[in-house]
């Protein structure tokens, strides 16, 4: 398998498979930093959409080929904040969080309607505690469960340590944790 900085250096020779494979590894996490932004799935999905046609345009200008994840998540990151900056961020319904999530609506098997409408309750106070945790929280949080990373890929990603990245998931689970647990009373 070839490595990233060898996708960038043939797709900088004209080979566009290269950088559709660049996409397909980086998709999951460059939409997971853009909904930690905004806080809405469908926003997210257009602005990692614009992120990698940001960054294919931008490949020339990357120093280090091999450092091309972190350099595309910090695109999505400026993506994000301009649009928040423009004026174009509004308040987002729950429901506007979870799109592209009607999986958690569905009945599933030997599961009666209200067993299915729980679950689904459920799931929409995650999403909203989620979107309510601090930003450095819910980045972690989305980053790693968007897209299957290691701490190691999380850290590189975010610029900081794996135990700084290990110290936010910790934290962040324990406010989820506690936030949901108290919905419940």
């Amino acid at each position: 398998m070839a490595s990233d900085g060898d996708l960038v250096r043939l797709a900088l020779g004209g080979q566009l498979v290269a950088y559709e494979e660049l996409v397909r590894r980086w998709s999951a996490r460059v939409l997971a930093v853009c909904h930690s932004k905004v806080r809405s799935a469908l926003t997210a999905e257009e602005l990692a959409q614009e992120t990698l046609l940001r960054g294919f345009r931008a490949l020339r200008t990357l120093d280090d080929p091999a450092k091309f994840g972190p350099w595309l998540c910090g695109i999505a990151a400026r993506a994000s904040l301009d649009w928040l900056k423009s004026g174009q961020a509004r308040q987002v319904s729950l429901e506007g969080m979870s799109d592209g999530q009607a999986d958690a609506w569905v009945l599933q098997p030997g599961e009666t309607p209200e067993e299915a409408t729980d679950r689904a309750d459920e799931h929409r106070r995650l999403l909203g505690e989620v979107a309510a945790l601090p930003e450095v929280y819910r980045e972690v949080i989305l980053l790693y469960y968007y897209d299957d990373v290691t701490y190691q890929e999380l850290a590189a990603i975010l610029g900081v340590s794996t135990a700084t990245v290990n110290s936010r998931l910790t934290k962040a689970r324990a406010l989820l944790r506690e936030r949901l647990t108290g919905l419940k009373r």
